[in-house]
């Protein structure tokens, strides 16, 4: 993400910063709250395991729907049109309803405090280790791009200096997650869920408004670009060019299955979500819950970007002034009155803190629980963890100021993520569906799968694509592939590992690896839970076939 254009500035007034004065005063508010029931590290890390499944639902999905998503996907759509669904209906549904039906019940029944720890218990203190430090690391840098992203949109917007910003946002996160724990991550989180649909919904309406509706948008868009940018699948055939620089098999295979798959079900900042859950079945409801509101988010940030390349048709084009990623910006500037504009500023600055939020919560519960705890610091009073939760947190923020000037070097932030989730997320996926689904993974094949699914992941990136050895026309392509490399390397490696080490023994992998139920590890549904709307299958069958049907007027 390039730094907005220097002339994009909102006219904001006492109105807009008075919302903004509110929303910040609220958030510290909910911490506060929270800090009552924050007894023990299991309260600070998981909530205690006590909160219901629509309260872990939407703050699944609001983890999720930081502010680099919404600017990166409304320039996606401002710069690739209508292929900006793929990121949604196939490369998230699916995924999530395979947490919540397949996954959820291992990690839940098996009573793990973070992702990393399942490993341990199905592999070996190696594989344990290893995966708490890479995901600890990734922690961090995805929030420095949330805090580099919010600096630069709050610099532009506002005048406020990007140090400025940085500042205040990294403080409020540190107050409101050292005071209350997740609980006060995950409240601030619903919060921010409303209010990012508040300044939204707003914007995506008078955006249409002023182009004539959805069908003024399209014939504008099909004179300038071409039928291709209104539909999800013409032009993606193996050998045809499209601006995406994918085809049909990557997006299916590099985005629809690896990426995707790897990062709904083991980044631990959306899964410790549901980890918090009152019970086994909230938990698997949090993320087929979340499913529904993420299947229509796309129109959200879709349709202004679609606008925003119909009012403004020189964006990011060179000499144009404009970035693709000022779409959500510019149509900020000229279609907001104040008081809504204080809204959408303040939806734009929860968003960030979302995304922020999460993984700095998550990081301290990894840091602390998987790497201090169990190799550094081991059999403390629990109050010796609470404490060393609280002082980790702030580590973890200033780390992430650190790390924000990383996230600075890079043209574009989602392609940057996409990266980040491929040399991480990916390898460790390959780990965990091996190891939920074939009992004679050996206990050493999981850390050399990790080792291997991330140095093929990286090696293709920065030595075949930067390098040039293989051409690869975008980024986003070239993410797509290294998912799918590191993906196959690390399941290639881990059954070449396993054919020459010791299994782990049967008995141990009760509860851990599917078909292995363990007696002990059943759980009785609470009263209500087993209403047929609340079934889990229900669920997540209804979100996969509605997120099919939403396909049908973009893929003809």
């Amino acid at each position: 993400m390039h730094t907005l254009a220097a002339g994009l500035r909102l006219p904001t007034n006492g109105l807009d910063y008075a919302i903004m004065a509110i929303y910040f005063v609220v958030v510290l508010g909910i911490g506060f709250a929270a800090r009552a029931s924050v007894k023990t590290s299991l309260d600070f890390f998981l909530s205690g395991r006590s909160l219901p499944a629509w309260v872990t639902g939407l703050a699944f999905v609001a983890a999720n729907l930081g502010a680099t998503e919404i600017l990166g996907m409304a320039a996606t759509g401002a710069q690739y049109g209508v292929a900006v669904v793929h990121w949604y209906w196939i490369g998230a549904i699916p995924a999530m309803v395979f947490l919540g039906l397949v996954m959820m019940p291992f990690y839940y029944k098996s009573k793990v405090r973070s992702v990393p720890e399942f490993l341990l218990q199905r592999f070996d203190k190696s594989a344990h280790l290893l995966s708490s430090i890479l995901f600890a690391f990734a922690a961090i840098l995805i929030a420095g791009v949330n805090l580099y992203a919010l600096s630069i949109v709050v610099e532009a917007l506002l005048g406020w200096p990007q140090w400025v910003a940085i500042v205040v946002a990294g403080l409020f996160v540190l107050l409101y997650i050292t005071i209350g724990g997740l609980s006060s991550a995950i409240y601030n989180e619903v919060l921010q869920f409303f209010v990012i649909l508040a300044a939204l919904i707003p914007l995506t309406i008078l955006g249409l408004k002023k182009v004539g509706g959805w069908d003024g948008l399209s014939d504008s868009l099909e004179k300038s670009h071409g039928h291709n940018f209104l539909s999800a699948w013409d032009g993606t055939a193996i050998g045809q060019a499209n601006p995406l620089g994918a085809n049909w098999l990557t997006i299916i295979l590099g985005l629809g299955f690896v990426l995707s798959f790897g990062y709904w079900t083991t980044n631990f900042a959306e899964v410790q979500r549901a980890l918090s859950a009152k019970n086994l079945s909230a938990a698997q409801r949090t993320p087929l819950i979340a499913a529904f509101p993420k299947i229509f988010i796309v129109f959200l940030v879709m349709i202004p970007g679609l606008v925003a390349a119909v009012v403004a048709p020189k964006i990011g084009l060179a000499g144009s002034g404009l970035q693709y990623n000022d779409a959500i910006p510019l149509l900020m500037q000229d279609l907001l009155p104040n008081g809504v504009l204080g809204i959408a500023v303040t939806g734009l600055l929860a968003a960030f803190m979302a995304g922020m939020a999460a993984n700095v919560s998550s990081f301290n519960t990894v840091f602390t629980t998987d790497i201090w705890a169990r190799y550094v610091k081991k059999d403390k009073p629990d109050a010796y963890y609470l404490r060393f939760g609280r002082l980790i947190t702030a580590v973890g923020v200033l780390a992430s100021i650190g790390t924000a000037f990383i996230a600075s070097s890079f043209s574009n932030i989602m392609a940057y993520l996409q990266t980040l989730f491929s040399f991480f997320n990916v390898p460790m996926f390959v780990v965990f569906i091996i190891g939920m689904f074939w009992k004679r993974a050996s206990m050493k094949s999981g850390v050399w799968g990790l080792v291997a699914g991330t140095s093929a992941a990286m090696l293709n990136y920065f030595w075949i694509y930067k390098q040039g050895v293989i051409s690869i026309p975008t980024d986003q392509g070239a993410n797509f592939v290294s998912a799918i490399v590191g993906f196959v390397a690390g399941a290639v490696v881990m059954v070449v590992v396993t054919l020459f080490t010791a299994p782990k023994p049967e008995a141990e992998l009760a509860g851990l690896v599917y078909g292995t139920e363990s007696a002990d590890l059943e759980e009785e549904p609470a009263e209500g839970d087993d209403a047929w709307y609340r079934k889990p299958a229900l669920l997540g069958w209804g979100a996969i076939v509605l997120a099919a049907l939403c396909y049908i007027p973009y893929s003809i």
